[in-house]
């Protein structure tokens, strides 16, 4: 029998993570390893958000060794450059163009009601500055350039989808059909990862305490783990209850995204232990996940030469495609071409 050969088109997925500080757990188990999941099924295009990190000052210096840092995590963590497009988003000048364009057409109240502007608003008061506002705009255009079928997000990122569908709706309502809508993909497990300190809030590098670094030495790992917050009561015990025991299931779970136990398994392997074998037996898993990644990290970074030439040609990818788009959206709104 003949062989055959598919020419379905791959459907595209695209998303950024901000180099604004160390990659940690939550952004691996929530995004990356989704990401790395995917990479056969999409035409995937990942990069590092700096223009966005610069909406809150940043040191130059450790800007730059965290964009490198995070390209060499992403492809120590799984993303084959060969499979998957790698870029920095400023090195595509196209975002910013359609960024400026999409701004106009987005309204005033649309960035009023963003959630992230006033949470970020509340904690940086002598700098709220513009592109604070209307970074929105800037995320539409992240998205819209690559005309993607999907965008993974969280929960607390949906509301940024929702608004960039809001803006292709009066866009193309205006000028025809130029640009895809975009679907959020919310994955079904290991979205959120909380904080090991404070586990009603999700793992974040502001509390550095409860985070767990991809590039962390496995001692300080280990002692953030065996201070992980469980519960107040006198059980003792191993169970998945994410209203009565936050911190135990959070530690459940990651336990699960790092073994591939179910609750119930997990519950029987620690039956009768307690939190004091329960909690270094988490930090030591994740410690063996994560020692692989760090070492291929470390082993990329001393390669400049080859990271460059990885975002390189990324960037020159995400600007062809990204092109096509712009050029349409000039033409349409009139202005003349170049």
């Amino acid at each position: 029998m003949d062989e055959i050969i598919s020419t379905e088109k791959k459907k595209v997925m695209l998303s950024g993570i901000q180099p604004s500080g160390d990659l940690h757990l939550g952004n691996y188990l929530g995004a990356i390893k989704n990401w790395v999941a995917r990479t056969d099924e999409f035409d995937n295009y990942y990069f590092m958000a700096d223009m966005h990190t610069i909406t809150v000052r940043q040191t130059p210096a450790d800007l730059r060794r965290r964009t490198m840092e995070q390209l060499a995590l992403y492809i120590a963590c799984g993303l084959d450059p060969e499979k998957n497009t790698l870029f920095v988003q400023s090195h595509v000048h196209q975002h910013a163009e359609l960024g400026w364009v999409l701004n106009c057409y987005t309204m005033f109240g649309e960035l009023s009601r963003m959630t992230q502007f006033k949470d970020k608003s509340l904690k940086h008061k002598e700098n709220i500055n513009g592109g604070l506002f209307t970074y929105p705009a800037l995320m539409a255009a992240d998205i819209l350039l690559y005309q993607p079928d999907f965008v993974p997000v969280g929960e607390d990122q949906k509301q940024h989808v929702e608004l960039c569908r809001n803006i292709v709706q009066r866009f193309n309502g205006l000028y025809g059909d130029v640009f895809k809508m975009p679907e959020p993909y919310i994955p079904k497990a290991g979205a959120r990862v909380m904080s090991l300190s404070a586990p009603d809030g999700k793992m974040s590098k502001s509390m550095p305490e409860g985070c767990v670094f991809l590039m962390e030495k496995p001692e300080d790992i280990a002692r953030k783990f065996k201070r992980a917050v469980t519960d107040s009561d006198t059980e003792n015990c191993v169970r998945f209850d994410l209203d009565n025991k936050p911190g135990v299931a959070n530690l459940m779970s990651i336990y699960s995204a790092v073994t591939g136990k179910t609750y119930e398994e997990i519950e029987q392997e620690f039956a009768g232990k307690g939190y004091g074998a329960f909690k270094p037996a988490v930090g030591d898993a994740v410690i063996e996940v994560l020692r692989p990644i760090r070492e291929e990290a470390a082993h990329l970074l001393a390669d400049k030469a080859y990271l460059e030439g990885v975002y390189r040609a990324g960037a020159e990818k995400a600007s062809y495609v990204a092109e096509k788009t712009l050029r349409k959206v000039y033409k349409k709104i009139g202005f003349l071409a170049r």
